[in-house]
């Protein structure tokens, strides 16, 4: 009898194990989209190199670069009106957060329409967006004024103004960018094309300083790393990120 209620419980237990194994996984949200299309008032044609990018992001923070929820690339961009759609997580969407669409033309690296108007959205809705882009007018001042200039920094983003130690920042047409921060020499490699400029590998020795010299020199170097544009205005030098916000800010030395 005990052997016969042993094999009872051995036995009828696996079905169950069984069971507990082929519980399906709980399938992730499904894939929404914002869709619409690109227009501008200017009446002229976009050449066969434009390309249009258009994101969706979380701007709820004023002081904060854009969260981007979901983004696309077209190119060549073709003729205004431009269609497009953006694919994104449904769940990265959280109420009483403010969501917009921005956008921008470029052409050979240089950035020729942009959104300079909020398009807020919800994201979560069906109805298609129709963004207006303004032409951004051409700059005076000829993008080699930036280069073989020494640069005094003036303010870095989320530290503010910079006065000491006084941190310079140099580039030349030959890729090389640099200077001193306020503690270490610096180096890296940029790459200028018009108005836009990038800034990668860099490096710089090894010195140490105080706590929050240090900390100024963290936010520089990570600033500098973010730079997508400038311009050149008076003796002055302004970088911003890929979102347009000014991230750092230059006085030409004498």
């Amino acid at each position: 009898m005990l052997d016969r209620l042993a094999e009872f419980f051995v036995f009828g237990f696996v079905p169950l194990v069984v069971g507990i194994l082929a519980v399906p996984e709980l399938s992730v949200a499904a894939e929404k989209t914002v869709s619409g299309e690109v227009i501008y008032r200017e009446r002229i044609a976009l050449p066969p190199s434009a390309m249009l990018s258009v994101q969706l992001a979380d701007v709820s923070l004023a002081d904060a670069p854009a969260k981007i929820i979901g983004e696309q690339t077209v190119k060549p961009a073709g003729q205004v009106p431009i269609s497009f759609e953006i694919k994104f997580d449904p769940s990265l969407i959280q109420p009483r957060m403010t969501y917009a669409l921005q956008a921008r033309i470029v052409v050979d690296g240089r950035l020729m329409f942009i959104s300079d108007m909020r398009h807020q959205v919800d994201p979560l809705t069906d109805a298609p967006q129709t963004v207006m882009l303004k032409m951004v007018a051409p700059n005076a001042e000829p993008a080699a004024s930036v280069f073989d200039q020494v640069w005094l920094v003036d303010y870095v983003d989320g530290v503010g103004t910079i006065a000491a130690p006084q941190a310079t920042f140099r580039v030349s047409e030959a890729g090389k960018a640099g200077g001193s921060g306020p503690c270490n020499t610096y180096f890296a490699t940029a790459k200028v094309d018009g108005q836009t400029i990038a800034i990668s590998d860099i490096g710089s020795t090894y010195k140490a300083c105080a706590p929050e010299v240090m900390a100024e020199e963290k936010a520089l170097f990570e600033a500098l790393a973010k730079a997508a544009s400038f311009n050149v205005d008076a003796g002055r030098l302004f970088i911003s990120d890929k979102d347009g916000r000014e991230i750092l800010r230059f006085s030409a030395a004498s």
